[in-house]
Order: C-alpha cells, then structure tokens, then sequence
C-alpha cells in the first residue's frame, strides 16, 4: 500500500506561487468620466459643480425616479410575482412593447413579424450582442464606421466582438454642429456591405443631431452603398420630449427600405440606469429569417448572460401596455426633456447678459443631456481649477448638472474663461 505525503508550502511561497499567474497584467488608464467624478468628490468648494456625470437630475441637483416609474413598482411588488427566470430572449411583453415603441404602433414590419428582438442588459448589452451577432453572421464586411466623434464605448464594444471600427466625420468644430457635407462625402466613400452606426437622436457626446432633411440624405447615401445600418437609440422621448419625434430617423430608415439593427436602452427616458433595461431587434427580410436570427442570437446570448434581469423589464413593460401609465410616463419624460432645454436657454441668454461676444448659438441647437461647448482643454482646465466646475478634457458637458441654483454661477465661470 503506498502511503501518500502531504508537503505544506510555506505560506510565502504559495502566495508568490498564486500572484504569479497575472503578472503580466498592465495597468489599465482610469475612466474618463469617473475621474472627473473622483475630482469633484474631493473638491471642498461650496459652489462646485459636476458636469460630468451621464445621468438626469432634478432642478435641487438629485437623483430623480419618475412617478410612472414608483407607480409601475408598486403594482408589481402588490401583485406578489415571483422571480423565475426570463426565457433566453427576455420577457416577451416587453420585447413587444419595446419594438412598438421605437418602430411605432402601426409598423407593417411588426404586423408581419419581420422583427428578431431579445431583451438585453441595457444599451451597452444590446450593443454588445447585435456586435457579436455580425461579427458571427454579418455576410458583407466585418466593418463598422462609427461617427467622430461617437459614445466612448461604442469602439470598445464592437472591437471586443471582433470587428474592426473605422470612422466617417460628423462633428464640425467651427460651427459646434452637424458636418453635413463632411458626413455625406464620408459614407459615400463607405465600401459596399459594410456596417455603419447612427445615433437616432440625441447624439452622445456632442448633442448635434441631423435634421430630418438631412436625415433623408443620409438614408439615400446608405441604401446606394449598400450599407446594414445599425441604430443606437438610448435617448428615445428624453431628448425632445416627444417619443415619435426623436424615432423619426428609425421608422424613416425603415421606410425606405433599409433592414437595419437597433439597440435601444430605457436607462435615460425611464430613469432605470442600474435596472440594465435594454433592447435589441434585427428588422429582416421577412418571417421566416427574423425566426432564424433569433434562434442564433439566442445561442449567442445563453453562453453570455443565460437570460436578462426580470425587475427592470417588468417595470418598463408595465409602463409601455398600461395606457393610463404610458401617458404619465410620456409626462414625466417630457418634463424631464424640457428641463434639459430650459437650462440650455437660460444659459444662452446669461452668457449674452454676462457681455460675452462669441457665439453660443450651438447651446440651444444641441439637443438632449449632453452638450459640445468647444471649448478648448486649456479652458477646460482653467474651469475646474479657477471655477470648481468640472467637466471631460473635450469640453463636453452634461446638461442636466446644471440646475436654476447655478446655472448663474456657471455662466459666469464660462464667461470667465472664454472671454
């Protein structure tokens, strides 16, 4: 019988033995935004301001849950439901309702069940999966032209999965607005089969949207090269306050014949940042192949997240098929875009009543949370240091930091460092 020996390391060795497998692990950079976060939260100063957080506030600077929303919760704790799993694709009322929503009511392409939607862990979920769907399925190029500048993670995202990320220009920094023959030259040059990505409204970061003239153009250009056009709708209802209105850009594609890619997110307009309530749909070309897709971005999903979180959706669908809670949500969303707006005026009036002579037009042109102020770093520098008023290196801002307690205070630092 052989006897078996158990040798104990010394506790140095075993620990030195362990850490040795990631060794080779870099530093990574710190996030952007949190950084500024971090800055903000060791600033003493009593008039400090943080323009820098992605996330809507009320007018006394606080988290703001919607009453549709308490409503919609209450409903479902009294109704006493249970918490089994969701089925791969997500609760099914919700994905309906979701599809509704950004196609509208009476889409023909609903009607005809042309549409492969999953419900997903929020926008960047449904980022991820409709990436890693084409990068797997996508029959023309694994490529995919994304605005500059675009959301910080849209790259990431879709690199991870695969595809390669390259750019077509949006932005144009001498007027702070939308680059409309810059952009159209761009995607006209786009090789044939390839994908490209348009924000449907409230383009994150710069709040420069195109118009629906020129959304049109956008489309032609698209359908002539051939192009699988993947929407990102994160902001549907908060950015203009009307849900059909900031959907146009979709439904307009739709109707000209594209089978795009949406993903939609109900963080903003519902308030559910930390629910992850999202949305994915593939439009196809007919019943038949929407039953197929789903059933591989079914298999996509089950080795990522098995299934979807149920509490968030749960209170989105409520929301969406109540019709006396739809109309107070589209109440609440509104009131939440008009503030947005209503700081984006008063803003513009103080700096003209502060003296300052440039023109800050493009303050009440952009649209939704987040607004280009083209201001340069070295500004941008001066504000947080001089000001107390903090805000990302490219001078982007999220509007709804200010609020009528200092949207004053901020006008004149702004004033300050631009003068």
């Amino acid at each position: 019988m052989l006897s078996r020996r158990v040798v104990q390391l010394p506790s140095r060795m075993s620990a030195r033995f362990v850490s040795g497998w990631f060794a080779n692990v870099e530093m990574g950079p710190p996030d952007a935004i949190l950084g500024v976060t971090e800055a903000f939260k060791a600033d003493r100063s009593p008039k400090k301001m943080n323009l820098g957080v992605g996330a809507y506030r009320d007018d006394q600077g606080k988290p703001f849950v919607l009453p549709s929303v308490k409503e919609a919760e209450l409903s479902i704790v009294n109704a006493n439901m249970d918490h089994e799993y969701a089925g791969i694709a997500g609760i099914a009322e919700f994905t309906a309702q979701s599809a509704k929503l950004a196609f509208g009511e009476q889409c023909e392409a609903l009607k005809e069940k042309r549409n492969a939607t999953v419900q997903t862990v929020s926008g960047t979920g449904a980022l991820r999966t409709g990436a890693e769907f084409l990068a797997k399925w996508h029959s023309g190029k694994k490529v995919i032209y994304q605005p500059t500048p675009t959301w910080g993670n849209h790259i990431p995202v879709f690199k991870f999965a695969g595809l390669d990320v390259k750019t077509y220009r949006y932005y144009d920094k001498s007027t702070c607005g939308f680059d409309e023959a810059g952009c159209l030259e761009d995607i006209a040059k786009i090789p044939e089969n390839s994908i490209i990505l348009l924000h449907a409204c409230a383009h994150n970061p710069t709040g420069v949207d195109p118009s629906q003239e020129q959304w049109l153009k956008i489309s032609e250009v698209c359908k002539k090269r051939k192009l699988l056009v993947f929407f990102d709708m994160a902001y549907q209802g908060f950015a203009s306050g009307n849900t059909d209105k900031d959907a146009f850009a979709v439904r307009q594609f739709l109707k000209d014949g594209h089978n795009l890619c949406l993903s939609q997110s109900f963080a903003k307009n519902m308030g559910l940042y930390g629910e992850r309530v999202g949305a994915f749909t593939v439009m196809c070309a007919d019943k038949d192949e929407a039953a197929r897709v789903m059933s591989q971005i079914k298999i996509l999903i089950r080795p990522m997240i098995s299934n979807p979180p149920i509490h968030g959706a749960r209170i989105a669908s409520k929301i969406l098929s109540d019709p006396k809670l739809k109309a107070q949500w589209l109440t609440d969303v509104k009131g939440m875009a008009d503030r947005i707006i209503s700081m984006r005026t008063q803003l513009r009036s103080l700096l003209a009543k502060e003296g300052s002579t440039r023109n800050w037009e493009h303050i009440t042109n952009q649209i939704g949370m987040f607004c280009y102020t083209g201001i340069s770093p070295q500004q941008v520098e001066k504000l947080i240091k001089e000001h107390s008023v903090y805000l990302t290196k490219d001078g982007r801002i999220s509007v709804a930091g200010i609020s009528s307690n200092n949207v004053e205070y901020f006008a004149k630092a702004l004033h300050d460092v631009t003068k």
